[in-house]
């Protein structure tokens, strides 16, 4: 149950007014029933599919920033520019997902995810546009 189901039927009864009750009623039973922790969900996927994306742009990132000597201008290039794009898919997708999701982290709507997407996309994003800059100085 959550916490503003459980404030709306504590307020509904101590007003103890049955025009008051209804509304809240009717709203806990327009809700769907809880998942399971380990079912997966559409939210569920979306937001670690969204996870893994920027993740993987947070490792070309920093490859693309750690091995700026030993790596080519253009292939370095190549890799700060995925790593910027794979930053900037995930927190899009991070963000859209937590907008969409009508309940917090357990419900099954993939928020842990979207918000893990979302920090990791701004950390990709960032050693994207650095390694970027560091390119193109370079070359």
């Amino acid at each position: 149950m959550s916490v503003r189901r459980l404030l709306a039927a504590a307020a509904a009864a101590v007003l103890g007014g049955i025009g008051l009750a209804a509304p809240a009623a009717a709203h806990a039973a327009a809700q769907s029933a809880a998942v399971d922790s380990y079912s997966l969900t559409t939210g569920r996927l979306v937001g670690t599919t969204a996870a893994l994306v920027a993740l993987a742009g947070v490792v070309i990132g920093r490859l693309a920033l750690t091995h700026s000597g030993r790596v080519r201008t253009p292939n370095r290039r190549t890799m700060a520019v995925a790593a910027l794009v794979a930053g900037l898919a995930g927190m899009v997708v991070g963000a859209l997902n937590l907008a969409v999701a009508d309940g917090g982290p357990g419900t099954g709507n993939g928020v842990v995810g979207g918000a893990a997407a979302l920090v990791l996309g701004l950390i990709a994003a960032v050693c994207g546009r650095l390694a970027l800059a560091r390119s193109r100085r370079t070359g």
